[in-house]
């Protein structure tokens, strides 16, 4: 089983990477989507902001505090969602929070969701999948605020 524990220090790893990075942190300022999620079980807490341009996420920023899992998701979902059409957005929320909650469901992500498979293994710890899915959750809402 060396492999197993190879593969856990390498999403070990890439979850640091993330939680480190500043490249998403921020606020957008104006924003045309804001959000605000909290995560009552550990405290973690995010404000989601966003440029929106012609159906798309031209700019997506994360603020807040918590713990690693939840800000490296956070990170990972600015990343996968920028750029893309609202629509698009919203199907990657769905195809990662479906990873997060069944088994197998890690091989049917699209390829913009390829490096979220490192939280794959938080699914262990339900408590925890609050953490990953905190950021999703939040830009889900701020989606939903939309006036169309």
């Amino acid at each position: 089983m060396e492999g197993d524990a190879e593969l856990q220090e390498l999403y070990r790893e890439v979850l640091l990477d993330y939680f480190r990075s500043a490249a998403r942190k921020g606020r957008c300022d104006p924003a045309d989507m804001r959000a605000h999620g909290v995560n009552p079980v550990c405290g973690d807490e995010l404000e989601i902001t966003a440029e929106l341009k012609d159906g798309k996420v031209s700019k997506l920023r994360y603020s807040g505090h918590g713990c690693v899992i939840s800000q490296a998701s956070a990170a990972m979902m600015a990343e996968a969602i920028e750029g893309a059409e609202i629509s698009k957005a919203k199907a990657l929320v769905a195809a990662f929070k479906k990873m997060m909650l069944e088994n197998g469901a890690v091989s049917a992500l699209p390829p913009e969701l390829e490096h979220v498979a490192s939280l794959e293994g938080v699914r262990k710890f339900p408590l925890r999948v609050k953490c990953a899915t905190l950021g999703w959750n939040t830009v889900v809402q701020g989606f939903e605020a939309i006036k169309s």
